[in-house]
């Protein structure tokens, strides 16, 4: 739904959809909610959609009394696609997205729950930009600095992790990622048989796989895409660098870091070490989660997310 600036109130409920500048990008945004709320911005992790916020996570939040603003990063769903070869652009780059977005929407100062590299873009602005950040959660992420395609190189190679380095991904997640298909032109259904396997690893091993849900989460973000094969773009950046771990002795925002135990991308020590990394900040661990927001996780997440932003 295309909407202009005066939303009425049946609109908060279904999502107000607007097209924000970001320099000379242009990014999709969807919110939800009375504006006069606290805001949260979610920012999604490395490939995917900012409709990959489960819509009733998103719900329970506006019922808990918060403004919800879900995006697309650069590269991915509606938002703009970059010839990265020509314009390379980094995790930096992408936190300056957020702002963008929060400038465009005329937010000041909002909650920040970052999934994955979202959560890593969340630090980074804990860092440089603390003065529009309330609170900060990190959701399935690893601290910021981490040099994650140094860790899966080794990995992939049979090689032993380096000495005081976090844990690799899953030797199933390796695997996975290793056969895992990118032929351009895909139908659908060749693109979702391609895609089941990963999210079965990616859910991880302790929790019921609903393969409808995901199917229809990918068909989703598979109709609603400019451009799939921009999405490795995201790798790119995030491969390029995104701070130093040490910085983050210097956020002075309340942090909640939310992980799964059964995460495959990033074991629960990096859960731990982001947490010990950051003066305060409190570590929750979700029972079975995976590195994926399965909708049987809805409820508990959003809860501790609301809890946080009180």
């Amino acid at each position: 739904m295309q909407e202009n600036e005066c939303g009425t109130e049946k609109d908060r409920h279904t999502g107000i959809e607007r097209m924000v500048p970001a320099g000379e990008l242009e990014l999709w945004t969807e919110e939800f909610g009375d504006p006069e709320h606290p805001a949260v911005l979610l920012l999604m992790g490395a490939g995917a959609q900012g409709v990959q916020w489960n819509d009733g996570f998103v719900r329970r939040l506006v019922a808990g009394g918060r403004r919800v603003i879900r995006y697309d990063h650069r590269d991915v769903g509606r938002s703009s696609t970059v010839d990265f070869a020509a314009h390379p652009y980094t995790v930096a780059d992408m936190a300056a997205d957020a702002v963008a977005v929060l400038d465009a929407l005329g937010v000041e100062r909002a909650h920040f729950v970052g999934a994955s590299l979202g959560g890593v873009i969340a630090q980074c602005l804990a860092v440089t930009r603390p003065d529009r950040m309330l609170t900060l959660t990190a959701l399935a992420s690893s601290p910021m600095g981490t040099d994650m395609s140094a860790i899966v190189g080794r990995a992939m190679a049979g090689q032993a992790p380096a000495d005081g380095e976090l844990p690799p991904p899953t030797p199933e997640l390796l695997a996975a990622l290793a056969s895992f298909p990118q032929r351009a032109g895909a139908g659908l259904e060749e693109y979702l048989t391609g895609r089941m396997p990963l999210w079965r690893v990616l859910h991880g091993p302790d929790l019921p796989f609903d393969e409808a849900e995901y199917r229809a989460m990918e068909t989703r973000v598979y109709e609603r895409a400019r451009d799939l094969s921009a999405a490795v773009h995201h790798t790119l950046a995030g491969a390029a660098g995104s701070g130093s771990t040490e910085d983050l002795a210097e956020v002075a925002v309340p942090t909640l870091v939310l992980h799964g135990t059964a995460d495959p991308m990033f074991p629960f020590a990096h859960a731990e070490a982001l947490a010990a990394a950051i003066p305060g900040a409190r570590l929750v661990a979700v029972p079975g989660m995976g590195h994926t927001l399965p909708a049987a996780m809805d409820g508990l997440l959003a809860e501790e997310v609301l809890r946080h932003t009180r």
